[in-house]
């Protein structure tokens, strides 16, 4: 398959991706593959939640449209115009798959394919039916993918390079197990916000997207505020209001009262409205639920900081008063080009 081919084939794929909305799935007879796929596919997203309690149909549609608005050829051609990939000896890849959002492991899986090499996916307990039945779909669009894709359950064998994605206990094992393998081992990180008093309520409001989107599940979700000496959040708390329907979701709620107890039980100082608390702590990693926070007095020693501690810390957002920060709202709707942990997938596939 030409680099042409394979992009056409995912370009395919992300016009079917569009059809799946929350609420109104419509499906377009100009869209590949939709006799044998849609019906099918809208069973899968409704069955998602009894796979995994967590990937409501909701986060699912949300996740199905931020891909839907990614595989488009313009930005395929963007993302990898500054590659050669004419001289990548196509190699077997194996990728060791995360579970904690829906289709968190689809870009490492796209890279693979898209610079030539064959792909042997192992997925996560919590993620075993949607990327499958995508790579069905591009198999169904381009045949040159089938003996390119492979899923397995047990051990990960007759592989040549590895990306695994872990906590920072499986990370371990990870390098150990495949030391001898050209890799990319990733492990926990958060997602932070610096906040100054001067933003809007609709920038706020958005914030609370990167705090709630996918229950706060991700490592691209907001856990940890930076916030200057004697901020009062009575706005952050006004303008995430609505996001309170959060707590009447059963696996959210039961955490919510879990966390807050423990929190409590060790006279931790806690600021609660009802669906959220928020607790000074010096950590990056807070619970489901929770968002810890910080004081910071200069902007120049905390802009220090975080380039210190970047090995942490997977996005930043503000309003554009710390460098390479993103927009309030967008920590969940990476670009192509917005790699994990800043490390370049498809460099690293180029020279294997």
């Amino acid at each position: 398959m030409t680099l042409d081919t394979k992009k056409s084939a995912f370009v395919k794929l992300g016009k079917f991706l569009g059809q799946f909305k929350e609420g109104n799935c419509t499906k377009d007879e100009t869209v590949f593959g939709n006799d044998l796929f849609f019906e099918k596919f809208i069973d899968l997203i409704q069955l998602s939640q009894s796979h995994n309690g967590w990937y409501t149909p909701e986060q699912v549609y949300f996740s199905l449209q931020s891909w839907a608005e990614a595989l488009t050829e313009a930005n395929l051609d963007k993302w990898l115009s500054n590659y050669d990939l004419s001289k990548v000896e196509p190699k077997k890849v194996a990728l060791v798959l995360a579970g904690n959002i829906p289709l968190v492991g689809f870009h490492d899986f796209l890279s693979v394919l898209i610079t030539g090499h064959d792909v042997l996916v192992k997925t996560s307990s919590n993620d075993q039916h949607l990327l499958p039945f995508l790579a069905n779909y591009l198999i169904a669009s381009e045949s040159g993918f089938k003996n390119k894709i492979t899923f397995v359950e047990g051990k990960l064998e007759g592989f040549d390079a590895v990306i695994a994605t872990g906590s920072n206990n499986t990370a371990r094992y990870f390098e150990y197990y495949f030391k001898d393998k050209p890799s990319i081992i990733r492990k926990n990180r958060n997602s932070v916000a610096v906040l100054n008093g001067k933003e809007t309520k609709e920038e706020l409001t958005a914030l609370g997207e990167d705090i709630f989107r996918y229950f706060g599940l991700g490592c691209r979700n907001v856990s940890k505020l930076f916030v200057p000496k004697g901020y009062s959040f009575d706005s952050f708390f006004e303008a995430i209001f609505e996001y309170q329907d959060v707590i009447h979701y059963e696996k959210y709620a039961n955490n919510y009262d879990y966390n807050k107890a423990v929190f409590l039980m060790s006279n931790f100082k806690l600021l609660d409205n009802g669906f959220l608390t928020i607790k000074e702590d010096s950590s990056y990693g807070s619970p489901i639920t929770s968002v810890f926070y910080e004081y910071y007095e200069n902007l120049d020693d905390l802009q220090k900081r975080l380039e210190e501690e970047s090995d942490k810390i997977q996005c930043i957002v503000s309003k554009d008063i710390v460098k390479n920060s993103i927009e309030f709202g967008t920590t969940q709707k990476p670009d192509l080009w917005d790699y994990a942990d800043n490390v370049d997938t498809i460099s690293f596939l180029s020279i294997i």
